[in-house]
């Protein structure tokens, strides 16, 4: 004996279902975007804790610490957020100081992005102080539930119908 089952209402779910990748896309790029800021001022507050004393060439091997002016360039250096990159997959930026500009420093044209480097891994005259990776790594679980948090404030917000 066959059984017949009928259906109503499966037009309106496939057509929510296909607004469902539109949706994801858009709630996942302004979570990620939360969570990015996190790890920003996390940096912003990292660069506060750079080690400096009085510039002095570096002689015999030595190194030295950044000056208070290098400080002073990072800490007044635009950072933050890049623009989003998506593939389709994947949604992807970076926190840093990649077009921060230039600074003056002892009279000289430098790109910011190589002091912060200098500063960040050292150099063979610099001594070096990863702040930039401590700022990640502090940061990186407060990022990650920001954007939990983010998605799931969101996920309800979106009518698909």
């Amino acid at each position: 004996m066959p059984f017949k089952i009928e259906f109503t209402g499966m037009d309106e779910l496939i057509r929510k279902m296909d607004k469902l990748p539109e949706v994801a896309a858009k709630v996942a790029a302004e979570s990620l975007y939360e969570g990015a800021g996190v790890v920003a001022d996390a940096v912003s507050g990292a660069v506060q804790g750079i080690a400096t004393e009085p510039f002095k060439y570096a002689k015999g091997g030595k190194r030295r610490k950044p000056s208070p002016e290098e400080k002073a360039i990072v800490s007044n250096a635009r950072h933050g957020v890049a623009k989003f990159k998506n593939d389709g997959n994947t949604i992807q930026t970076s926190i840093g100081y990649q077009k921060a500009g230039y600074a003056t420093l002892k009279g000289k044209t430098k790109p910011v992005p190589v002091i912060v480097n200098a500063i960040n891994s050292g150099t063979s005259f610099m001594q070096k102080q990863p702040f930039l990776r401590k700022a990640f790594s502090k940061s990186k679980s407060a990022a990650i539930a920001t954007i939990q948090a983010g998605i799931e404030a969101r996920a309800d917000q979106f009518d698909l119908g």
